[in-house]
């Protein structure tokens, strides 16, 4: 199984998302779901993009906060300081599940 398979079948199951340039950006509600799973199953995120309007918004990543792409609390602090800052963002990561669950 491929990452975008695992991600599309265990992650992204039953959540509204708008593909822009390969990436998956979902609405505050669905992407809180996508943290949730991704928490859930161990999977990596490097950074997170957001857009508002169509427009790029803002770009985080975890080496910024000196914590690995796998510890949830950065990307779950973040996401809160996001959807605080600005409504009406759309969110959009960067994802790596691990070669075990691939083998799943």
């Amino acid at each position: 199984m491929t990452q975008e398979e695992f991600l599309e079948k265990s992650v992204f199951t039953g959540l509204q998302k708008n593909e822009v340039n390969d990436d998956c950006y979902f609405s505050e509600e669905d992407f809180s779901e996508v943290l949730k799973q991704c928490e859930h199953f161990g999977i990596a995120i490097y950074d997170i993009r957001t857009t508002l309007e169509g427009e790029v918004h803002k770009t985080i990543n975890h080496d910024s906060f000196r914590k690995k792409a796998t510890d949830p609390n950065w990307y779950k602090r973040e996401f809160s300081h996001l959807k605080h800052e600005q409504a009406g963002l759309q969110y959009a990561a960067t994802y790596k599940v691990s070669k075990k669950l691939l083998a799943r």
